[in-house]
């Protein structure tokens, strides 16, 4: 299969890059598998539980126990989340759609009829999830529409058992190894 290359150079000699369609581009990055996570904390304004589902996680370092993720600019519970003083970053299992759907969304009591108890550093974990991990927000990186999101792990475990969450092509499915 033959790669098509843009090779535009204009009038100066400098080389061009042709625009980028944002619907192609979600398209054609769709096309790599993403895990989904859910970032929780407790207000601290209001001592109530907030989060945000996420599918741009990842590890960064072992030395120091780095992770990341990103956040749109637009989100109206990362202000809320980056203000506690822990977050826990909680691994959706294959079974865990509805609760991915509910943090998705903005406004509203995400957490009504969610079960969860509070993680070493006092953070929600949410029954079911595969694995939690508790981390303190360590910098935040503007990125376009997005911030990226370096956090400090401060505490982490395997909760439940079973498939991940996936993210592919638009569409939410599991994965069995």
């Amino acid at each position: 299969m033959s790669i098509p290359v843009a090779r535009k150079v204009g009038h100066d000699g400098a080389r061009k890059i042709p625009a980028v369609n944002p619907q192609h581009f979600r398209n054609v990055l769709g096309r790599y598998a993403a895990g989904v996570v859910a970032v929780t904390a407790i207000d601290p304004e209001t001592g109530e539980p907030v989060g945000l589902a996420v599918n741009s996680f990842t590890s960064v370092s072992l030395d120091p126990p780095l992770v990341s993720f990103c956040v749109s600019r637009a989100s109206t519970s990362w202000p809320r989340l980056k203000a506690a003083p822990a977050l826990c970053v909680n691994v959706l299992a294959d079974h865990q759609r509805q609760v991915c759907d509910r943090l998705a969304v903005p406004g509203g009591d995400k957490f009504a009829g969610l079960s969860w108890a509070l993680s070493p550093a006092g953070a929600p974990v949410l029954e079911g999830a595969l694995a939690w991990i508790d981390c303190t927000v360590d910098a935040e990186h503007p990125a376009g529409d997005h911030v990226i999101v370096v956090a400090r792990v401060t505490g982490l475990d395997r909760h439940d058992d079973g498939g991940p969450l996936v993210f592919f092509r638009g569409k939410y499915g599991g994965f069995r190894a």
